[in-house]
């Protein structure tokens, strides 16, 4: 705690600040309130404000704009939210209060959703304050946002809306913006049609301030998420949660904490598990690198032993919560060639230098692998299971392959990062950079295989990401986006690698901020995160339309759905000139009137 508490303050220090007193005393528990760092862009003054602003203000707003903590906010009064979803799918709305005065102990409430006799119950809403967080900038050429960035004084720093807090009390201050986001969970079993209800926001001393909510349920179901065919795969990190929760790892305390946090992942049709078979298979690349959850151990004898008591309890607990199409195994091809192993002649752990096409390297994985498969078979895992690499280079890659099927040859091998012909056919599953394209008839013939072709992205894109800055529309157009390129899902390198003090300050020593993580301890959503699944929702639904409309050879209803899902390109937003969100919206449109 005692280190968090010097994090925010340096981070207050780097973009020349003064430090709060709550900052000086102590530092958030991540189940409590906590008090956001001050502004780097003050906005508006309070005689500005005051001008402006008179009274109490709650009004709806857009939910593709993260509006500044400190600035008047430039909206028309909305009293009256219209929301359109199918059974089964999970919509969002965004609301603000601002006051000339400070609200104390202010507190969100929601009422039933009723249509005559037919409810949507009030637990289905869920209503959360956002909260402020530091981010940066892309880097100076506002090409990327990658690369070291260790010294935060010379990046353009500044609050920005994004984690939907789990507190359900707080304090307002005085000439600020406090976003609402809303999210309303359509129960399968909900009968179609317009149900209405209230959200409101009560204070002490306060007249309670009241929205109306208006939800059309279309009379279509969305599967559950654990049945989407849109293939998720977002990397998750245990060894964060152990160390933010100042935990052991791999206790029953850290499994209990990051329930709730995998939970949040499967609800967002998660498909694959991340799982670690060596020491820092990223070379230490996050605030907390990943160990091996396979003890490796060389005998007196030059034998091997191995222990997967750590890989079978992560592995259980993921299958347990919903998590179970795959199970990704990093990596055999690390950024530094350097591999761990117990050694009992000398009782230490050792590390072998070596490299794919070496003797060395081929005994060292070659029996391990054949092992591993074996373990794998008698847990019934084997078949779900991929030796997973990224970014290698292709005649790495080749190597390895190579050692793989010398152990195993039924080995499922997956790989992100860019399309090589020479050896795509041997990934099982297969994930290419944004911008990047699989040749038409290769895309066809591994589909006809069975095997998996995403897209990812990471610290390179510019637009579209998912950094804290990034407009929120972008999270959603990316996963339309991978269904528009004829992709098979979407792949992102981390969901919860936290940076040190990730409630406060998302910015990071390398990339733009937010690059590492979309979920916030607690556990809290985000804007972004919640922006995604919107996104995969409106992939599935474009996949069951889609099947639908072939099925009743609706040739009319069916090309002017994909000539609208085609605009999702990057030669489509090129060609339109269309702004993003606006093309969601009406792309939503469309999902919900077909």
């Amino acid at each position: 705690m005692k280190i968090r508490n010097q994090l925010i303050m340096l981070a207050m220090l780097t973009v020349g600040i003064a430090l709060p007193l709550s900052a000086q005393q102590g530092t958030v528990n991540p189940a409590e309130d906590y008090t956001e760092l001050p502004d780097p862009k003050p906005g508006d003054t309070p005689e500005t404000w005051r001008a402006k602003v008179k009274g109490n203000h709650f009004t709806w707003a857009s939910i593709d704009v993260r509006y500044p903590k400190h600035t008047v906010p430039d909206v028309r009064t909305e009293k009256t939210w219209s929301g359109t979803g199918w059974k089964g799918e999970r919509i969002h709305a965004q609301a603000l209060f601002y006051a000339d005065a400070d609200v104390k102990q202010a507190r969100l409430e929601v009422s039933d959703l009723r249509k005559g006799k037919d409810v949507i119950p009030a637990s289905a809403l869920t209503p959360g304050f956002v909260r402020y967080v530091m981010t940066d900038e892309l880097n100076k050429d506002g090409k990327s946002g990658c690369g070291e960035r260790p010294d935060k004084s010379q990046w353009d720093s500044s609050l920005v809306a994004d984690a939907i807090d789990i507190i359900k009390v707080r304090d307002i201050a005085a000439c600020s913006v406090q976003p609402v986001w809303l999210k309303v969970q359509i129960p399968a079993e909900t009968p179609a049609g317009k149900y209405k209800g209230t959200l409101t926001l009560t204070a002490e001393g306060m007249q309670p301030q009241q929205l109306q909510v208006q939800v059309q349920v279309v009379n279509r179901t969305l599967p559950a998420p654990r049945d989407w065919k849109f293939h998720l795969d977002l990397w998750q990190n245990p060894y964060a949660v152990a160390r933010y929760y100042d935990v052991p790892l791999w206790s029953e305390e850290h499994f209990e904490l990051m329930r709730p946090i995998m939970q949040m992942l499967a609800d967002a049709g998660q498909k694959s598990i991340t799982t670690s078979i060596m020491h820092k298979p990223w070379a230490g690349q996050t605030e907390d690198h990943f160990d091996s959850m396979v003890t490796r151990i060389k005998k007196i004898d030059g034998t091997w032993r191995y222990d997967y008591a750590v890989f079978d309890r992560w592995v259980e607990f993921m299958l347990g919560i919903g998590i179970d199409q795959q199970i990704s195994c990093y990596t055999m091809i690390p950024w530094a060639l350097t591999f761990d192993y117990y050694d009992e002649a000398t009782n230490r752990v050792q590390f072998l230098n070596t490299k794919p096409g070496e003797k060395a390297y081929a005994e060292y994985w070659g029996v391990f692998l054949k092992d591993f498969a074996k373990h794998l078979r008698e847990k019934g895992w084997f078949e779900k299971t991929a030796i997973s690499m990224d970014e290698r280079p292709m005649e790495a890659m080749r190597e390895a392959i190579k050692v793989i099927k010398a152990a195993d040859p039924d080995f499922k091998i997956t790989l992100a990062g860019n399309y090589h012909e020479e050896i795509q056919a041997d990934l099982y599953y297969l994930s290419i950079p944004y911008g990047h394209q699989f040749p038409e008839d290769v895309k066809a013939e591994r589909e006809r295989r069975g095997q998996i072709s995403t897209l990812y992205t990471c610290c390179a894109e510019a637009w579209p990401n998912t950094f804290t800055f990034s407009e929120p529309a972008e999270a959603a157009w990316t996963t339309i986006h991978a269904i528009a390129g004829g992709y098979d899902g979407y792949l992102r390198w981390a969901v919860n690698s936290w940076v040190l003090d990730p409630l406060h300050d998302s910015r990071f020593r390398t990339w733009a901020a937010g690059d590492t993580y979309s979920i916030y301890p607690g556990p809290r959503s985000s804007i972004r995160f919640e922006r995604l699944v919107e996104g995969i929702q409106d992939a599935e639904k474009i996949r069951i339309l889609r099947e639908e409309l072939e099925g009743k050879g609706a040739t009319g209803k069916l090309r002017k759905l994909n000539e609208c899902v085609a605009k999702f390109t990057p030669e489509g937003i090129s060609r339109t000139q269309q702004d993003p969100a606006e093309m969601i919206h009406e792309l939503s449109r469309l999902l919900n009137t077909l």
